[in-house]
């Protein structure tokens, strides 16, 4: 779909696009709100987008302010929870016409999650804008990675926007082993990577991780004064359930527990900061989660009151831990595992092992000398695709 503009309009929009972002020379600019860098790369393209409710300049979308500049845009692909960001975590999501631009949505968290020559057809590029939160099992990545490799088949560019990680200022948890490999854990890699989505990409292509080592041809869009020292406020919640910073600093630590019964607050106004069960040995803090409707539609124990912990005192500072599991797992004294879906805690933490150190009683000193070798070599590998100023 692409709109005439006047050149007039043109100036004004970019005029007001800059003051909106207006840098100091010290201030960073997101990837997406540097025009400058990316427009003469799809000027007379055709384009599609790989974007979210996060994807936006200012407060405008950035499907509207493309669009608005005469970018030729084909196409809109979507992650797991949408276009809108209103779909919850884990549901499918059909394609469509999005009734405010009439161009077709295809869903990359539907039957089919790699696009298809079909879906590519006729594309020179694909933008990617998406907020990432910095962790392996965050679908983003997995989305990316095969967007990435059928654009490599497809010899369509990929240009990504590159945004700031919440959680960039660490890295901790085991590097996955590949026999788990899977749509919440597609490389090996720590748990808590920090690299930025560009980052990413760079080391998928440059370690040949794509489908038969194949590399797209990629393009990043740097993030202006990127600083991994400081702890990224992310303006727009990046999914339904990660509501604010410090659920985005708990989640690595929290997700764990959905591989057992225990609920992390969804169906409440508080996810990945509260932990509970029906069973008042867990702690003395009540909730009772609730279906909400793009949130949690059926929540693990539904309309029954939990008993756990409150995080909310906790600081946005949190680094990675398994105290809350660890904790939560010798307060177990029900006749069923405590890990009740152990192939979905392997996916998650990347391999077998943590789930046997949890349930022999290990420490999280001792749980975690065992991934000191791999973080290692991890640490060496990472530092080759940086971009930015490192924390360490």
């Amino acid at each position: 779909m692409k709109l005439k503009f006047p050149i007039g309009l043109f100036v004004l929009l970019m005029s007001l696009t800059m003051n909106a972002c207006a840098q100091k020379q010290s201030e960073m600019a997101l990837g997406n709100s540097r025009l400058s860098e990316y427009l003469p790369l799809i000027k007379e393209k055709r384009v599609g987008l790989l974007v979210n409710h996060t994807s936006v300049i200012g407060s405008t979308h950035l499907v509207d302010s493309l669009l608005s500049l005469g970018v030729n845009i084909k196409r809109i692909f979507t992650p797991e929870h949408g276009f809108r960001g209103d779909a919850d975590a884990g549901e499918k999501i059909a394609g469509y016409v999005d009734p405010k631009t009439g161009l077709e949505v295809i869903s990359l968290y539907a039957n089919t999650k790699k696009p298809t020559p079909q879906n590519l057809n006729g594309l020179d590029c694909v933008i990617i804008d998406l907020q990432d939160v910095g962790v392996r099992f965050y679908t983003y990545n997995s989305t990316m990675h095969y967007l990435m490799e059928a654009c490599a088949e497809n010899k369509v560019t990929v240009i990504i926007l590159d945004r700031p990680n919440p959680n960039g200022n660490y890295i901790d948890g085991p590097v996955l082993d590949l026999k788990f490999k899977s749509f919440v854990g597609m490389h090996p890699i720590p748990i808590v990577h920090a690299l930025t989505m560009g980052e990413l990409a760079l080391m998928i292509n440059g370690e040949g991780w794509l489908k038969n080592g194949i590399k797209c041809q990629l393009k990043v869009i740097q993030v202006k004064n990127n600083n991994r020292k400081t702890i990224y406020p992310i303006p727009i919640k990046p999914s339904p359930n990660l509501p604010n910073i410090l659920s985005i600093r708990l989640y690595p630590s929290l997700c764990l527990f959905e591989g057992t019964d225990i609920s992390v607050g969804r169906g409440t106004n508080k996810p990945f900061c509260i932990v509970g069960y029906p069973d008042k040995q867990f702690g003395t803090y009540e909730f009772t989660p609730i279906s909400l409707t793009g949130m949690s539609k059926n929540p693990p124990h539904q309309n029954k009151t939990c008993y756990g912990i409150n995080l909310q005192n906790e600081s946005i500072k949190s680094q990675f831990t398994l105290k809350y599991i660890l904790e939560f797992e010798k307060k177990w004294n029900r006749p069923e595992p405590f890990i009740t879906n152990s192939k979905f805690f392997s996916m998650l933490a990347g391999n077998d092992l943590l789930q046997a150190q949890i349930k022999n009683g290990l420490t999280e000193d001792s749980i975690k000398q065992t991934w000191a070798t791999d973080l290692k070599h991890y640490r060496a590998l990472r530092k080759k695709y940086l971009i930015y100023p490192d924390f360490e």
